[in-house]
C-alpha cells in the first residue's frame, strides 16, 4: 500500500505503534522527522519543510540523493539480476568492484570478502585474525587490543572492541569476550608528536603479544566514540609495534574511508598498510548496506593451509550485484571529481563557521578534520530541544552525548555549510 498520502501526524503515529528506532525508547518518546522524499543535500518532510542533511545519514551519502549516475547503476543492474547466493558462484559486478577496491586502498591488500554492514565486517576482520592463529597453531593468540574510546558496531564481537565504559554497550560487558584495552591517543592530529604518547600501548603490545591477535583501532578519527582526531604518527607507531611483536593490524576505515579525512584512507595519513582493513558506510554512497574486508595474502593462504581450510563465515547477501554495481559507480564518481578541492573546501568553511562556537560557555571544544566538524559541550547535550533548533534554522543533525557534529554530503555548497554552523551555533546558544 502507497504510503504518500499518509498525514503527517498519522504518520508519526503509526510508526510509534509499530517501530523501534536506534538508540531509542519504544514507544519513542522523541518523535523523529518524517522524510517523504530526498535529492541532492536536502531531505523533504512530508510536512512540505526542507532540511540541509548535515549528516550524509550517518556518514554514508557522500555524493548526495537521488544520484543520476548511481540510479542508472542500479536500474541497469537490475535488468540482468538484483541477487544471486556467492557461494559457488560469481558475477561480474563482484570481481570488478574487488579489483577496484584492491587498486585503490592501501598497497599490499589483496583479498576481499564482502558482507551486508559495518558491524558485520569488523565481524569478519576479527574472525580472520582469531582463524589466523589457530591456522598457524598459535591458538592462545585469542584476544584483541583496541583503544578506549573507540566504536566498532553493536554485534558482539565489534561490542567487545568498543570503548567499555563510553561505547553504549556497558549492559553486555559480561557477556562480551574481555579484551585489552589502551588509553584513547593523546595528541590531537594537527599537534606536536612526542614521541612517548605511544609508550603506553607499546608496553601492553609487548607485555601480551603472546596472546594477542591483533590490533584493532579507528585510523586518526575515533568516531562514534568520541570524534575524536589523533596524530598519524601514533598510527604508524601501532603499525611498527605489530611488526615488531607478531600482532596483526585490522583498520576499521568504516566511517573514515573515501575522502572524509581528506585522503582517500585515513592510514594514507600514516602511509601504512593495515593486514586486515574494514570498509563500509561511503561505499556505495549511502544507496545500500553493504561493506567489506580486506586482507593481505599471508592472511588467507594462512588460512586456506589450516583447518578446515576455509573462512568460517557466509553472509546470504554477500556480493549483492546491486550493491556491487552502485558501489563501484560511486567510486568512479569520486574518482572523476575533485573530490580532494571539495574536501578542503569544506574543511575550511566549516572552521570559519564553527569558530564562534568556541566562546559559547557550553562549549568545551571545536574541531574540524577534512569534512567532519565536531563540537563537543561541556555537559550533556539536550538532543530533543538541540534539535528542535536545527531543524527550525533548516539543518538535519543527530547529536548525541556531549557533541553536536557535521559530515555533510561532498557536494555541499559553502552556502549550506555556513546555514549548517550558524545552525550549531544558534542551538549551543
Amino acid at each position: 500500500m502507497p504510503v504518500t498520502n499518509i498525514h503527517y501526524h498519522d504518520l508519526i503515529r503509526r510508526d510509534a505503534d509499530v517501530l523501534w528506532h536506534p538508540y531509542a525508547a519504544a514507544p519513542v518518546p522523541i518523535a523523529p522527522y518524517a522524510v517523504k522524499s530526498a535529492s541532492g543535500t536536502r531531505l523533504k518532510l512530508h510536512d512540505g519543510r526542507e532540511l540541509i542533511d548535515g549528516m550524509s545519514s550517518w556518514w554514508a551519502v557522500i555524493h548526495g540523493y537521488n544520484q543520476p549516475r548511481l540510479n542508472a547503476a542500479m536500474t541497469a543492474q537490475l535488468q540482468d539480476m538484483a541477487h544471486v547466493m556467492f557461494g559457488g558462484l560469481t558475477h561480474e559486478p563482484a570481481v570488478l568492484l574487488a579489483e577496484k577496491l584492491l587498486a585503490i586502498t592501501p598497497p599490499g591488500l589483496a583479498k576481499v570478502f564482502f558482507s551486508d554492514s559495518g558491524s558485520v565486517a569488523v565481524e569478519i576482520g576479527l574472525k580472520m585474525a582469531l582463524q589466523y592463529w589457530v591456522s598457524r597453531g598459535l591458538p592462545e593468540k585469542k584476544r584483541l587490543l583496541s583503544l578506549r574510546q573507540g566504536y566498532h558496531g553493536d554485534t558482539f564481537g565489534a561490542m567487545s572492541v568498543c570503548d567499555p565504559v563510553n561505547g553504549m554497550h556497558y549492559l553486555f560487558s559480561d557477556l562480551v569476550m574481555p579484551q585489552i584495552f589502551a588509553e584513547a591517543p593523546r595528541i590531537a592530529f594537527s599537534g606536536s608528536w612526542d614521541e612517548s604518547a605511544g609508550d603506553e600501548i607499546a608496553a601492553l603490545i609487548e607485555t601480551h603479544h603472546h596472546e594477542l591477535a591483533a590490533v584493532i583501532l579507528e585510523p586518526v578519527v575515533q568516531g562514534a566514540g568520541g570524534m575524536r582526531f589523533y596524530h598519524p604518527a601514533y598510527l604508524k607507531k601501532v603499525r611498527e609495534l605489530c611488526d615488531r611483536f607478531d600482532v596483526l593490524l585490522l583498520a576499521d576505515e568504516i566511517a573514515t574511508g573515501f575522502g572524509r579525512t581528506g585522503e582517500l584512507f585515513a592510514c594514507n595519513h600514516a602511509r601504512i598498510t593495515p593486514d586486515i582493513l574494514c570498509l563500509g558506510k561511503a561505499l556505495t554512497g549511502g544507496y545500500m548496506s553493504f561493506a567489506a574486508t580486506l586482507c593481505q595474502d599471508f592472511i588467507s593462504e594462512t588460512i586456506a593451509h589450516g583447518d578446515p581450510g576455509v573462512l568460517m563465515h557466509g553472509p546470504t547477501f554477500m556480493a549483492n550485484p546491486l550493491a556491487c554495481s552502485v558501489a563501484l559507480a560511486s567510486i568512479d564518481l569520486l574518482e572523476e571529481s575533485n573530490w580532494r578541492n571539495s574536501i578542503s573546501n569544506i574543511e575550511g568553511w566549516l572552521r570559519t563557521g564553527l569558530e564562534p562556537c568556541r566562546t559559547l560557555p557550553a562549549v568545551r571544544d571545536v574541531r574540524v578534520l577534512g569534512a567532519i566538524g565536531v563540537v563537543e559541550t561541556r555537559d550533556l547535550v539536550a538532543v530533543e530541544k538541540v534539535q528542535e533548533i536545527l531543524v527550525a534554522n533548516g539543518v538535519w543533525l543527530r547529536p548525541f552525548a556531549h557533541l553536536c557534529y557535521t559530515m555533510p554530503p561532498f557536494i555541499a555548497s559553502e552556502d549550506e555549510i555556513k546555514q549548517i554552523t550558524a545552525a550549531i551555533y544558534s542551538a549551543l546558544a
